[in-house]
């Protein structure tokens, strides 16, 4: 047997004569890191083999990339063919301790394999020897379709046990951000909001759903002031705080859409409550609307993107152009949208802004309809007062006979001799308790009625009033907001025809189409449910 083993041994020596070792590792979750088939255990058996064999080892490649598919995806992967490609005069001997950690798709198992035989490297696995006859191939197809087979198998009881987790109410990902996830005795892992969640995120999130934060922008500048993002500048994160914006897990709620698991009360607290985010996202659906203010707009250019072409309905892009052999300037307003028929065409800066100016200067309120406007947002937040002091009355009706049934149920559940009755009971009182407790988050954002209305209206009035007054004197980002103030949307521009001022709605003649169809209406201040389209 020794013998038998001595000429194998030199018939290795000869097949890997020249070639420097390398070691690919490699595991799919932390728990492998740490057990025995961890990567420190993978490389352990490695080394030896090539001491056994006689190739000198080089350098070791760990990877914790978890699944199959393209072999590129593997960061270690990567690394290890661009170390050889790297060293073309070298020759080289990868090892693996197992096919599975080679590869786990039989597709990118045999393209990987052509990698390596296309870049002349040996391979060499410690649990299979590698055949090129027409049986070896059959045998090392059928070993690369099971570590596919077992990869499905494995990924499917993961996807169930995580799915009847989301459909009980827990979050059975990675923790969200502002919140952390240890282990309950009750609940396994359970979502728990930090002190960063609390104190950064929450606040955060309150202030844009009211308004304080006006532009996501804002809300990513409080968030890395705050610390909460470290590694960017505030614009970086804006796609992240939409995710986060977007996610009903901020308001106790669990959902996954792909998994088709709907949205359901979770078993975590949430940081914000239900308002909150309704709030949230009836802003965010008015910012997708169109109506933005752009942060790098210029006082050079304070109409662009706010008119749109009347051939392509795209924004008009705006720029200067210079003529070398003169030094001369020119702004011009330009369609730069490709295949449409004004592409390229462009109208001056003056023509284009005084024709806007004229626009404004005939869009003045006149003072019957002006009454009119002050009545019609009088009556309505009348309305709204009534209907927010209606509401908190039926809150605290129901609060008060909630704290009743609460009382009743506890003496019920002292005296119930059942444990069962008495865990009935219990769980009436802890649904009570909820509502209760949603029921002072309702009360607690109430709306201030003691806010300057009538100075917020004044206000209002004296811009539709003078549109023109208003514009000059108003700073560029006063000025965009103005404009969708007066207009529903962006104006209409024909580069050769100029403005269409018939076609442009605006507030103001809303206010006076209605004031002519209902003039008795007017006369009488006897405005009812009509004006409430107009709010």
């Amino acid at each position: 047997m020794s013998k038998a083993r001595k000429i194998n041994l030199n018939k290795e020596e000869k097949t890997y004569e020249g070639r420097i070792g390398l070691i690919y590792a490699r595991v799919s979750s932390k728990r492998q890191e740490t057990d025995g088939t961890g990567l420190m255990s993978q490389d352990s058996r490695c080394i030896k083999e090539l001491e056994r064999i006689g190739v000198p080892y080089d350098k070791t490649f760990p990877d914790s990339y978890s699944g199959g598919g393209d072999f590129m995806k593997r960061p270690a992967m990567r690394e290890l063919l661009a170390h050889i490609d790297a060293n073309p005069h070298k020759r080289f001997l990868v090892v693996f301790d197992d096919l599975k950690r080679f590869a786990r798709d039989a597709k990118f198992h045999f393209e990987l394999k052509t990698e390596f035989h296309m870049r002349d490297v040996k391979l060499l696995c410690l649990n299979y020897n590698f055949d090129e006859s027409a049986e070896g191939k059959f045998v090392e197809l059928m070993f690369a379709g099971q570590a596919e087979l077992e990869r499905e198998q494995n990924r499917r009881q993961v996807i169930q046990k995580q799915k009847a987790r989301l459909e009980l109410g827990y979050w059975s990902f990675g923790a969200k951000r502002g919140y952390i996830m240890p282990k309950d005795p009750t609940h396994g892992r359970l979502s728990i909001a930090t002190k960063e969640g609390l104190e950064v995120l929450k606040p955060a999130l309150e202030n844009f759903s009211t308004g304080i934060f006006i532009r996501k922008i804002d809300v990513c500048k409080f968030l890395v002031e705050k610390g909460f993002w470290t590694k960017q500048s505030p614009e970086k994160y804006i796609d992240k705080l939409t995710q986060i914006l977007k996610d009903p897990f901020y308001m106790g709620y669990i959902e996954y859409p792909m998994w088709g698991v709907t949205r359901r009360l979770g078993k975590h607290k949430g940081i914000i409550s239900t308002e909150t985010f309704e709030l949230i996202q009836k802003r965010l659906k008015k910012e997708d609307s169109g109506v933005r203010i752009r942060v790098d707009v210029s006082s050079d250019f304070p109409l662009r993107n706010l008119l749109i072409c009347t051939h392509c309905h795209k924004p008009l892009t705006a720029a200067w152009t210079t003529k070398v052999k003169k030094n001369l300037r020119w702004a011009y307003y330009i369609c730069h949208t490709k295949g449409c028929i004004a592409y390229g065409k462009s109208a001056r800066k003056k023509d284009v802004e005084d024709g806007f100016v004229e626009i404004l200067k005939k869009n003045n309120l006149k003072p019957e309809v002006g009454e009119l406007v002050t009545l019609m947002f009088d009556r309505a937040w009348d309305d709204e007062v009534k209907k927010d002091n209606n509401l908190d009355q039926q809150n605290k009706t129901r609060k008060d006979k909630l704290s009743n049934e609460i009382s009743a149920l506890t003496k019920m559940a002292i005296s119930a001799k059942s444990e069962r009755v008495r865990q009935t009971y219990e769980e009436q009182i802890e649904n009570f308790v909820k509502e209760i407790e949603s029921l002072d988050e309702k009360l607690e954002i109430k709306a201030d009625m003691a806010i300057p209305y009538r100075t917020a209206l004044d206000k209002s009035t004296t811009m539709l009033k003078s549109p023109y007054k208003a514009w000059v004197n108003l700073d560029l980002l006063e000025q965009r907001r103005l404009f969708y103030f007066i207009f529903d949307t962006k104006l209409p521009y024909s580069l050769k025809e100029g403005y269409r001022t018939n076609e442009i709605p605006t507030t103001i003649r809303l206010f006076e189409e209605f004031a002519v169809a209902n003039p008795h209406d007017v006369e009488m201040g006897e405005i009812e449910s009509p004006c409430r389209r107009f709010l």
